[in-house]
């Protein structure tokens, strides 16, 4: 029997002016899994899409074989046929229809069209226990959270019987629990005999699972890695990746600056916030911070912590209800009720959700720059086109989002040139305080570089920053001080030169009195 199930030759993908992969080559061995790891715009995606059939046959040049039979796909249903299930960093969920009806959605069980509900109910049930999902199969999807609405996508590939599972981005929206369980679920479905490719931009988390990881950079092959072996040769393997992606080593992840501090641009004291619908809930409560000109400040703290409630809710009572405290701008009082009131007092935030609360996906680059300082470019009410398009080219051009023009839809972006955008969106509002929600969510190591040193040019210039990371090492890396959350309290503040991520997890973890 062939070792490999799958084998992609010579594949090469042309898009309008762009070639996305150029005569990419894949081997995946039976039972084992295999991460891909490239940049943002690298062309992991692209070819995961020639491989289940979204780019059906005849839109490539190169050859698919798998299971040592050469094959061609017209659409995901003919790979999905073979047992060869993608599912996207977008999760394909209905969310008003239960988990039962989701996992046998497009497969239903069903005799002369009519569906047998006792029995799409019991295999759903039996899949969902094989996956850890201990939820009522009637249950809305929409009512579940992230993770577990990632383990009903599972459940539903499973009951295709999966036996090449493609995981694009699958813990990119999960906590750390979430994400251990998860990861636990694809190395037991390995152990049962189905082949899975997953791609990740969390090196620490392939170095962790991954049995072969295969490098693309530029839509063209670097490198295949043995993890095993490498491991043996004492290979530090998270900075052979990284240099396989960039092409460089990155020797130090965070880029220096120099800090300039100047006088308290914001200070929030004494901040509540009630959760929208459970009212005897506090989502924060008693929290006090200050940033100052130059200075880049973090929050760390736990998912659950309050961390993007607290942001939200300074940012124009975006979030919760029965707010209370007394928000300071250059040490003076500012009430702020509306969004329009925090960018109209210098506050923009840039949500972590880039996709849900930050962008247009389906407008383009040009009207997402603007959007939120419409005025700035309709003086008297009428868009002045051409002005619009001089300030979206001043950003392309100053913030190096790749793209062909700024007329370029946003969908068709990178996650790293998506959230240069979103940056460049607030930035045009000529904010004084700046508030980066995960700023570097769901990008890879090289865009990440590019963000780090936004940051740092818009310290230098004066802003007052403030970063809310889930990654302590960043929180580390970038920040001068640091705020601890927990519970909705803050629990300590530390200058980073005290700081490790050691003493933030005693602050992050402490309970209430």
């Amino acid at each position: 029997m062939n070792e490999n199930i799958l084998e992609m030759r010579s594949i090469t993908k042309k898009f309008p002016g762009v070639v996305a992969l150029d005569d990419v080559n894949l081997q995946v061995r039976r039972g084992e899994i295999h991460a891909v790891c490239g940049e943002n715009g690298a062309g992991k995606s692209t070819l995961m899409k020639v491989l289940s059939g979204l780019y059906p046959a005849g839109t490539y040049e190169g050859e698919i074989h798998f299971e040592g039979e050469q094959v061609s796909f017209s659409s995901i249903n003919d790979s999905e046929a073979l047992g060869i299930v993608i599912i996207h960093q977008e999760l394909a969920l209905v969310p008003h229809l239960s988990v039962a009806e989701n996992i046998f959605l497009g497969n239903e069980k069903a005799t002369a069209g009519i569906i047998n509900w006792h029995e799409v109910n019991s295999e759903a049930v039996r899949l969902m226990e094989k996956v850890g999902l201990a939820e009522n199969p009637v249950t809305p999807v929409g009512h579940l959270g992230v993770g577990k609405q990632q383990l009903v996508e599972i459940a539903k590939a499973l009951s295709k019987n999966v036996r090449l599972l493609i995981l694009d981005e699958p813990t990119a929206a999960l906590n750390d629990d979430d994400s251990a369980h998860l990861l636990g679920l694809i190395r037991d479905l390995r152990d049962e005999g189905v082949t899975c490719i997953i791609i990740s931009h969390k090196l620490g988390e392939i170095a962790a699972v991954a049995d072969s990881t295969t490098v693309i950079r530029d839509g063209g092959t670097v490198e295949t890695i043995d993890m095993a072996e490498a491991t043996r040769n004492g290979e530090d393997l998270t900075r052979r990746i990284i240099r396989g992606m960039v092409g460089r080593d990155m020797e130090n992840m965070y880029p220096e600056r120099d800090v300039t501090l100047g006088e308290e641009v914001f200070r929030v004291e004494d901040w509540h916030v009630t959760h929208p619908t459970q009212r005897d809930r506090k989502v924060v409560e008693g929290a006090s911070l200050n940033v100052r000109a130059g200075e880049v400040v973090g929050i760390a703290g736990l998912m659950g912590a309050g961390r993007t409630e607290l942001a939200m809710s300074v940012f124009g009572k975006s979030y919760g209800r029965d707010i209370s405290g007394t928000v300071y701008m250059h040490k003076k009082p500012v009430k702020i009720e509306t969004v329009a009131d925090a960018i109209k007092a210098g506050i923009a935030y840039v949500s972590e959700d880039r996709k849900r609360y930050g962008l247009n996906l389906i407008d383009d680059i040009r009207r997402n720059v603007t959007a939120a300082a419409l005025k700035r470019v309709a003086p008297r009410g009428w868009i002045n086109g051409n002005e619009e398009i001089a300030v979206a080219e001043r950003y392309r051009s100053s913030m190096n989002i790749k793209a062909p023009t700024v007329l370029s839809v946003m969908g068709k972006l990178s996650g790293g040139n998506q959230q240069k955008v979103v940056l460049s969106k607030w930035l045009y509002t000529e904010p004084e305080l700046l508030i980066l929600d995960e700023p570097t969510r769901g990008i890879d190591v090289g865009a990440k570089y590019e963000i780090y040193s936004i940051i740092n040019k818009l310290a230098a210039s004066g802003k007052a920053i403030i970063v809310i990371s889930s990654e302590l090492p960043e929180v580390l890396g970038m920040c001068d001080r640091v705020y601890a959350l927990s519970a909705g309290r803050i629990t300590g503040q530390l200058p980073v030169e005290e700081a490790t991520q050691e003493r933030l997890m005693e602050l992050m973890t402490m309970e209430r009195d």
